[in-house]
């Protein structure tokens, strides 16, 4: 029997998702979305909480929320109740509203940075030409969420997006409304990103006496 010493060793690669938790990133309830904006708010910190709450409102992916300009959202100089942005995985426009408070906090860091219309909105640390990455807006997001208690690995910047569309499902049953507001073309899509259609139909089981 003949040994061979030199045969390479095999290398074994490392998975991408070793140690990490992966899957659908939980949205946030209402009291973690107080918590941080209040916590926001007495600390001074205008870009991130007008980042956070045009993030719940806007309900974008991430890559749309870093890449917005100004005129997008501030046109004349003020922010607009609705917006529109075109968005980066399907190439459709997808419609948003902007609550008073989130255009209250997007005017104060406007104006405090003098932001000019064709500027995005969150710029990163590569310069006023380069907008925030979704890498720095993910770490922003992860602060955020630890800071008001919870595992930071349990949540995503996909968690600001399904934010708001879950509670506007929960009080309204509309499901239509909540694929339009996330700019899904098919209602399937809606159905498994929102993944509470479950309990939904446990619910309504128990309502049915016979």
């Amino acid at each position: 029997m003949i040994e061979n010493h030199n045969l390479p060793a095999i290398l074994v690669r490392q998975p991408w998702n070793k140690g990490k938790l992966i899957g659908a990133k939980p949205p946030l309830r209402s009291k973690h979305v107080w918590s941080i904006r209040t916590k926001l708010q007495l600390e001074g910190r205008r870009r991130d909480l007008a980042l956070f709450n045009l993030a719940i409102d806007s309900k974008l992916r991430g890559c749309d929320v870093v890449s917005i300009r100004v005129e997008d959202i501030a046109p004349r100089g003020y922010t607009v109740d609705r917006a529109t942005v075109r968005q980066k995985k399907t190439g459709h426009p997808v419609r948003f509203e902007i609550t008073e408070q989130t255009r209250q906090a997007l005017d104060d860091y406007i104006r405090a940075k003098d932001k000019k219309g064709d500027e995005f909105l969150f710029i990163g640390r590569k310069g006023p030409n380069r907008c925030l990455t979704t890498r720095q807006y993910a770490r922003l997001v992860s602060e955020w969420v630890a800071s008001c208690g919870l595992d930071p690995t349990l949540f995503g910047t996909h968690s600001l997006r399904r934010t708001k569309a879950t509670m506007i499902y929960k009080r309204t049953g509309n499901l239509r409304a909540v694929q339009l507001l996330l700019g899904h073309t098919k209602i399937e899509s809606t159905v498994r990103y929102l993944g509470i259609e479950v309990d939904d139909a446990l619910e309504i089981a128990e309502q049915v006496d016979i």
